[in-house]
Order: C-alpha cells, then structure tokens, then sequence
C-alpha cells in the first residue's frame, strides 16, 4: 500500500513527502506520487551560521575519510565536494545538491552543501501543477477531524516556499508544511524555485543564480536583434457615414503590446491565425481576455483605454475603432514586431568518417518563423540585424576502426590532418576598364581536403562551413574614366575689337595625372574668338571742324553717328 511519510529533520528542514511501497495493495486515496524530497542523512547535525540559515553539517570520526581533501573553491578545510544526488523532480525543473565536510572541527567557513537545477524539460500539459499536488496529497488526512480537498492559494510574497492551501469552497486557509518541495516554483509566472524553503533565482536558461533574462524579443539572453521596436500615433477620423476604421495591424509573434486610446471611440479586435477562423471581439469593459488564443489586459476609464498584451501574440491582430461620438480619438501604440524571416540553425550533417574519428557540422538556414520553412537566403539578409550563426563542429566517430578492414586508425583531425578549406582561383580581367559604376570579376572558389598523404581532393561544400566561404564576385576599377581637363583661357590677343584667345587641354586620369586615352571627339576646343568692346579709332585731326568745308563736316558728323550706333569692327 502507497503510504506518505512526513519526515522532518530538525527545525529547519523542509517537510518532505516521500513515496514509498511496502505491499501490492493499492489505496485509492493517494492519488498523487513524489519522488523522494532530499532525504538528509541522520548521521548529521544542523549548524547555524550568523544569517541565520541552517546548513547539514557531518561529524566524521574515522581518520582515513579525511585523506581526500580539497580547496577547489579557495575554502581552507573543506573535504571534496561530493557527488550531485537525483534530482528532486522528473520534469519541470527540479533541483540536486552536493554536500561536503568540514575537516576543521566544524569551524569551516562557507557551506557544506550547494545546488543546482535539473530535469528541465516541460511536463505533460495533464500532469497538473506541483503545488496543487502537494495540497491534494493532504485530501485524506484530517485537519481537526475533518477531511477536505485542499487546492493551493495565491502567491504570498512574505511566504512563497510555504505549502498554504485553501479548503476547496470554503474561507479557510492552512499551512499544511513550512516548506514545499524542492523544485517548487516560488509563484505560477517565475521560473524561481523553492529550495530548502527558499525561494532561489532562476534564469531564462533554468540555471541558478545565471541571471540569465528574456530580451525584448522573447530570446533568452538574447541581443534583441530578432526584433523591432514598432511604436507610433493615429488620429483615426471616424464618422456616422463610416463608422469603422483600421488604425493599426500587430503581426502574429510581436510581444509588449501596449496601446492607450484618449476619446469617445470603442476599440475593436480582430485577430486572424494562421490556420483557423477570424474572430472579431469589442472591448466594452474592463478585464482580462483570450483573443486569438493569446491573452490581454484592457482597462476603460471615463475617456482613456488601455490594452496590454505581453504576447508572444498567437495571431495577426487587426486593432480597429468604432464611432462613439463626435470628437476624435488619439491613439498611442508600442510593440516589438518579430523579423519574419531569421537564420535558424540546422542540425548537424553526418559524419566525415565511419570510425577512427571525424568530425560534422551545422549550418543555419533562413527559415519563415510563421511558417517554419525555410526560404531564399536573400530574406533573411534584407535585414541588417540578421547575423547568421557560425556553423558549429564537433568530433563523432572516434572509435577505432576495425582491425580486419584493414584501414590504419585515423586520430582526430586536429591532430594529423587539416581541416578541409576554401580554395580560390585567381580572379578574371575586370569586365570594364574604368567608370563611376565600375566592372565586375569572378573566380572559382571550392572546398577541399587534404589527406594524411598531402593529396589534396575537391569535397562536398558543406564540409568547408566552419569558416566562412570566400567571395566568388567583386567590383573592379570603380574609378572615373580618364578625362579631358581644359586650363584657364589667355587673355584676348588684341586691346580691342575682335581677337583669339588660346587655353592649355590636358587628357587627367583619377589621381590626375596626364595620360592617355580621352576620346579625340570629346577633346575641348583649345582657341577661340575674342571680342574686346572697346571701339578702335583713329587719331583725330589738330584742324577743327568748324574751319573745315562744310560737305566735309557733314560727312564726318555721318560717320561718327555710324560709328554709335553699329557694333565695331
């Protein structure tokens, strides 16, 4: 018969459930089974340091245990730390720990005992939670006489490692064990957990005291590169003639959803999964609500709303307003948007060798994150955040091979034999000779292998990803063309009237140096005609003109009339 003992080792110990079985009768009662909680050894005793906390300390007498002494961790008098015990759960997350002894007549600074977590992996969805297992293992027996279905209470920051649970329908609430089990997680929305009734940090990554947390993204210790932050304002106009307008599209995965609205509108929700129906809610009151399998927050005052949704969201959302009344709505928005198409790592190729030891690697591919399929790598490098991840190597393989298949045992690669690598071909003549936009030239690049013999063999590419493949195309002469540069002109070879003038024409390359090569017909002129606009005459008479006949002073009055008003030769 399944029977539950309650052991409790001193004062400080957790009280431990422990499953045990004696007979092959089976009682229906017990329902729920726990592995043993850890069972400290009664050979010890508990010390107390000055916080106060309760440490297991061994008292050895037998001198031969104390020859294997160890300061790993800088500590003067401690024994070695000994080996992890099983862990406290089989999935979940649970915790082990190790313990080890004072060789210093008990005056050992530091603890005897550490942790760390274990069976990490998820439990079944019909497993139920820890804590309410604890609470119902207690159904059976009676508190002050009386039998009742214990579920647990609400997570109480001042006690998060005691088993509180509350009569199912009624207002009475017990401590049934100072301390739940270890593995216990502190509250419902953490991964902390209690260990030794102490509610202990827990990281992203299910590590003790990491510190590890999730970026904006959802990545556990992440950069953020796998997001964007997407946050803005609109001022939807809605009237009784179109009562209802789009404002704003979330995509499937974006997380930290939060939107304020100041106005009369009613906020709509449409949410549009994948695979499945639209569905379509207005938010009317405040509360808390499962739109396309995700859930949120909305609040409503006299004039403002807020939503919050801390995602990641399960579908498109198509948030919309209704009309509900004749001033405009204002409306604030923030999210982190997923990029749709990152690089996600592949599992590892097959091994380069059946035996005496090889060596495989991983690629990435670019891969649709709402579909999950993988895509034109072109997808994945429009977005500059995408890095994609370094193939990643590791031996396989490494048992000798055979004797009667008469190969000679091959040591790891890294001992004997390179690693296979890029080749490169010289590059081609550049397509153009020179221009602004410049030609192109391309080379063959393979991967090859070198064998223990220095033959060097072309191989599959895949085996050559651990670095990174060198380029097959590159621009070439991006420089201008070389050019015709014109000096400046000389001066006008006269002091008036019409002349030549004369400039210097020199064929430049980039660095502006004199070459050659400048097109004839391009070349620029290197004389020209000048104009001087001064009037050129000759040097007046001493006899004046009123002493002169008087045909002769009317034809020179005509000249000089001419002479104004005609442009000069």
């Amino acid at each position: 018969m399944n029977r539950f003992l309650l052991q409790v080792f001193g004062t400080g110990v957790a009280l431990c459930l422990l499953s045990t079985s004696s007979r092959g009768e089976d009682s229906p009662s017990q329902s729920a089974v726990f592995l043993p909680e850890f069972a400290l050894s009664p050979q010890g005793s508990f010390l107390e340091d000055t916080t106060g906390e309760q440490f297991l300390t061994y008292r050895y007498d037998d001198l031969a245990s104390r020859m294997t002494r160890s300061d790993e961790d800088g500590d003067v008098g401690w024994d070695a730390w000994g080996t992890w015990s099983d862990c406290s759960r089989t999935c979940g997350g649970g915790a082990s720990y190790s313990l080890r002894r004072c060789l210093n007549g008990g005056k050992c600074e530091g603890n005897n005992i550490r942790y760390r977590t274990c069976s990490n992996t998820d439990c079944p969805p019909d497993s139920g939670d820890f804590r309410s297992q604890q609470c119902s293992a207690h159904n059976d027996i009676k508190y002050q006489g009386v039998t009742y279905e214990w579920v647990p209470v609400p997570y109480d920051p001042a006690t998060p490692c005691a088993l509180h649970c509350q009569a199912k329908g009624r207002s009475l609430t017990v401590e049934l064990a100072p301390k739940v089990l270890d593995g216990t997680r502190c509250r419902a929305d953490a991964l902390d957990m209690c260990i030794s009734g102490v509610c202990q940090e827990v990281g992203c990554d299910r590590q003790l005291g990491s510190g590890a947390r999730e970026d904006n993204c959802g990545l556990c210790a992440g950069d953020g590169s796998t997001c964007r932050l997407v946050r803005g304002q609109a001022l939807p106009h809605v009237t009784l003639e179109q009562p209802v307008k789009t404002v704003l599209e979330v995509p499937q995965g974006s997380r930290g959803v939060r939107l304020s609205a100041k106005g009369p509108h009613h906020i709509i929700i449409e949410a549009v999964p994948v695979q499945g129906k639209r569905e379509e809610h207005s938010l009317l009151s405040t509360g808390s609500f499962l739109i396309g399998n995700t859930s949120l927050d909305y609040q409503r005052g006299t004039d403002r709303q807020t939503l919050r949704a801390h995602g990641p969201l399960r579908a498109d959302y198509i948030i919309k307003v209704k009309y509900g009344g004749p001033r405009d709505t204002v409306i604030q928005f923030l999210f982190y948007q997923p990029i749709r198409y990152q690089w996600v790592e592949t599992d590892f190729f097959p091994c380069s060798v059946t035996c005496g030891g090889g060596y495989q690697l991983n690629s990435a591919e670019c891969t649709d994150i709402r579909t999950n399929q993988s895509t034109s790598e072109q997808l994945c490098h429009n977005y500059p955040e995408n890095n994609k991840p370094t193939p990643k190597l590791k031996e396989c393989n490494m048992d000798p091979c055979p004797e009667s298949d008469g190969f000679k045992e091959v040591m790891p690669y890294d001992h004997f034999q390179p690693l296979p690598r890029w080749e490169q071909g010289p590059w081609t003549a550049c397509s153009v000779s020179c221009g602004e936009a410049g030609g192109w030239q391309d080379r063959s690049v393979v991967c090859v292998e070198e064998d223990t013999h220095g033959q060097i063999a072309q191989v599959e590419e895949w085996k050559c990803t651990h670095s990174p493949r060198p380029i097959t195309r590159q621009s070439c002469n991006t420089f201008t063309c070389p050019q015709w540069v014109a000096m400046e002109w000389s001066q006008c070879t006269v002091t008036c009237g019409r002349g030549l003038r004369y400039r210097v024409v020199l064929c430049m390359d980039h660095r502006g140096q004199h070459t050659g090569g400048c097109s004839s017909a391009l070349k620029p002129l290197i004389k020209e005609d000048c104009l001087v606009p001064i009037a050129c005459h000759k040097p007046k008479e001493s006899v004046p003109v009123e002493a002169k006949l008087p045909s002769v002073k009317q034809a020179q009055e005509l000249e000089e009339q001419r002479a104004a008003t005609e442009e000069p030769t």
